[in-house]
């Protein structure tokens, strides 16, 4: 569980070698399907219906039938229902850590900031600072505080979780995205890169890369984000859907910087073309990202026709679908063929609700940054000129005087 919390080591060991000892230790396979079923592979998620098919043949207590009713919606497409059920069990068992921080991590999968936050502060009244794993929940706690706004609150509450346990990756996180929220730069790289980086040390989650990146390429410093992607962020060909929405990100905002990254499209979209698409619409923006980046024509075009059979399936994914994950791939494919109107038209539509398909402030950011371009490339100045003023006036503490009137 500790290294759960951190994405840091080998947890996949340690349950494996519990499971051994006592096969029917309920939690241990209940935590292998949540570890391989969300943000993984197609071979994880293989591992994580097996877990939980061996967690549902044991005898299991209220709050242990409570995280294999969540297993079950999840695996059937409903990540709002999985969501609530473990909003039900933290209630019930509020020192349940692992409820929590699956709980949030379904919460950013439906973009639902409000219970980023709230699923936590819930729970605080049964913590103390001396309860094993609170850095865990501060670090939970501080996420949700960025999601909603309260900036100072998170960056005190992540911070804190990284004193009591530097290798706390997600806490590390929290506090990355707030200082990219208020875009402080140069606060970021010295975040990311103080005391010899505990966080990097065995961590799991290249997400933190990706952030440092942006950090550099905030300054103008392309050729540092890139040599970050060669290396500890894009090295390793991770095939994990969250780290290919990094690796397609930040690609694609060099790319509205109209910054030359070479060949490196194509191995971002080799990776997508081995994955299955149709599954979750956030995932599938940024693989269409990839195939236009890349030059795919059919794959591009081949994803756009799949959304006709997501949209008229089960579960959640359709509606994220509908409501912003198509006009999203189909503005981005639009953006890749020069028709930067119909781009405009698309993302003013959606970009209002865009939190509706998941993911976070820091990454939707991405449809914000296409429209812009898009609006300068159309010839629409003037929109142009009225977003940039907005994204201005949103990150008041990003200049001197903002910070004056925060103190």
């Amino acid at each position: 569980m500790h290294a759960y919390h951190c994405y840091a080591g080998d947890a996949a060991t340690f349950l494996d070698a519990a499971i051994a000892e006592a096969p029917g230790f309920v939690m241990a396979h209940v935590l292998k399907a949540y570890m391989n079923l969300v943000g993984g592979n197609m071979q994880e998620a293989v591992v994580g219906v097996a877990a939980f098919e061996a967690a549902r043949q044991l005898p299991a207590n209220d709050r242990e039938q409570g995280h294999l009713a969540a297993l079950g919606s999840l695996l059937a497409g409903e990540i709002r229902g999985a969501a609530r059920i473990l909003e039900d069990v933290s209630i019930a068992w509020p020192r349940d850590v692992m409820a929590l921080h699956v709980g949030q991590l379904l919460d950013f999968l439906q973009g639902d900031s409000r219970m980023l936050r709230d699923r936590i502060g819930r729970a605080l009244p049964a913590w103390s600072r001396d309860a094993p794993d609170y850095h865990a929940v501060l670090g939970l706690l501080s996420f949700g505080l960025e999601e909603t706004g309260y900036y100072d609150r998170a960056e005190a509450a992540g911070r804190e979780a990284v004193a009591l346990e530097p290798r706390n990756n997600w806490a590390q996180h929290a506090v990355a995205h707030v200082l990219e929220m208020q875009d402080r730069r140069a606060d970021g790289v010295a975040w990311l890169t103080q005391d010899g980086q505990p966080w990097a040390r065995e961590t799991v989650f290249l997400h933190n890369w990706w952030h440092l990146a942006l950090f550099h390429l905030g300054q103008g410093e392309t050729a540092e984000a890139l040599r970050l992607f060669d290396g500890p962020m894009f090295g390793p060909r991770s095939d994990h859907a969250f780290d290919m929405i990094d690796a397609a990100a930040l690609l694609w905002r060099l790319n509205l910087r109209g910054v030359d990254v070479g060949d490196r499209w194509q191995a971002v979209a080799d990776l997508y073309e081995t994955q299955p698409r149709g599954q979750y619409a956030f995932d599938d923006a940024h693989a269409m990202m990839a195939f236009v980046a890349a030059g795919r024509e059919s794959s591009a075009r081949g994803l756009l026709e799949l959304q006709t059979t997501v949209l008229a399936g089960p579960g959640d994914n359709a509606v994220f679908t509908r409501d912003v994950g198509l006009p999203v791939m189909q503005a981005i494919y639009a953006y890749g063929h020069g028709d930067h109107g119909r781009t405009v038209e698309l993302l003013r539509g959606v970009r209002s609700r865009s939190a509706r398909f998941g993911g976070s402030h820091a990454q939707r950011d991405i449809i914000d940054l296409t429209l812009i371009a898009a609006a300068g490339k159309s010839g629409d100045h003037s929109l142009e000129q009225a977003l940039l003023a907005e994204r201005a006036a949103a990150r008041p503490l990003a200049r001197p005087e903002g910070r004056r009137l925060a103190a």
